[in-house]
């Protein structure tokens, strides 16, 4: 029986001496501890080779786990500190988005603030304007009143100095021996010997304008003579102007309508235009209180503004062409006032 189990034995050793000591996949095997002192020496050396084989893949892979642990540690340390670097920038940009939410409430704040201030200052422009159209439409209501009241005022004075005439050049201090009166009855009597002796031509009135002498003055003061009525005045006058030349005590001297400083004003802004038109043989006059007339194309025409007269011309390419020149001084003239104002 012994003998029967040391050659099982043996079978056993020889079963593992056939078993290929280099292949680093060969499983090792549990051996008790009777079976190891049956075995041969050789066999011994390599169950040693194989354990100590085993051994260094043991280490090898124990070191290759460590190293596989480490790497896997640094990639977790990496990507712990990539999560805190990622959170950080996470907070960062929450904040920034915050800041910058903050900032658009803000400015949505504010837009809202300054379209309620545009608005309420809209409103107190179209206030202003609406007030600024009353008030032109108020001034151009007075100023309208005003030349109304001036032209009332202009007929007003012209109605009451339409039975006067006003003598032009008569010397200062002349009149202390006779009067004002006196010297215009010694005017008509040398001028008009037929209207001298004319019993219903009485002069109601007679005095120099204006009341106080001015001694810079270098031309007399006119003197201003009222008649009973408008019928003689123009009788006199009308007399002048056939005579031309009128005279006291052999000086040259004027006769001429008394009217109010507007109407006369008005009456010298025709002169100019006359006379191109007396050269032209036009037949020009400035009828009263200052209207000027002359004769066109065999009509005679009558004007109260040169605004009347410039849409007129602009009808007529003749005419036009006559007075082109004077209306375009006159144009001047009246935007240098303009200015000036």
């Amino acid at each position: 029986m012994p003998n029967n189990k040391r050659k099982n034995r043996g079978n056993k050793n020889k079963e593992v001496t056939m078993t290929p000591s280099n292949e680093k996949d060969t499983p090792i095997q549990d051996y008790e501890d009777d079976d190891i002192e049956e075995m041969q020496e050789a066999d011994l050396k390599k169950l040693i080779r194989t354990l100590r084989s085993s051994q260094k893949q043991i280490l090898e892979l124990q070191k290759s786990l460590m190293d596989k642990i480490e790497n896997l540690s640094r990639e977790n340390e990496i990507l712990r500190r990539n999560q805190n670097e990622t959170k950080q920038l996470v907070q960062q940009e929450t904040g920034i988005v915050t800041e910058v939410k903050n900032s658009i409430d803000q400015m949505k704040n504010t837009i809202e603030s300054l379209t309620n201030r545009m608005g309420e200052a809209e409103e107190r422009i179209l206030d202003l304007e609406d007030r600024e159209q009353e008030r032109i439409q108020s001034d151009q209501r007075k100023e309208e009143e005003i030349r109304n009241l001036k032209h009332i005022v202009r007929n007003l004075q012209d109605t009451i100095k339409k039975p006067n005439i006003r003598v032009l050049g008569v010397p200062e201090g002349m009149e202390r021996e006779k009067g004002l009166e006196g010297l215009f009855s010694e005017i008509l009597a040398e001028n008009f010997p037929g209207l001298e002796k004319d019993r219903e031509i009485l002069v109601q009135e007679a005095h120099r304008t204006p009341n106080k002498h001015d001694q810079k003055r270098s031309s007399p003061r006119h003197v201003v003579i009222k008649l009973s009525t408008v019928k003689h005045k123009e009788k006199i006058l009308k007399c002048a102007r056939e005579k031309r030349q009128i005279t006291l005590r052999g000086s040259p001297i004027r006769l001429t309508v008394d009217f109010s400083p507007e109407t006369l004003q008005a009456r010298r802004e025709w002169r100019d235009i006359a006379q191109v038109l007396r050269e032209k043989n036009c037949q020009p006059r400035i009828l009263y209180p200052a209207k000027l007339s002359f004769v066109n194309e065999g009509e005679i025409k009558t004007f109260h503004s040169k605004q009347k007269l410039k849409e007129f011309v602009a009808t007529r390419p003749a005419l036009q062409q006559m007075l082109k020149d004077v209306l375009h001084t006159e144009t001047q003239k009246h935007g240098h006032q303009y200015e000036r104002r």
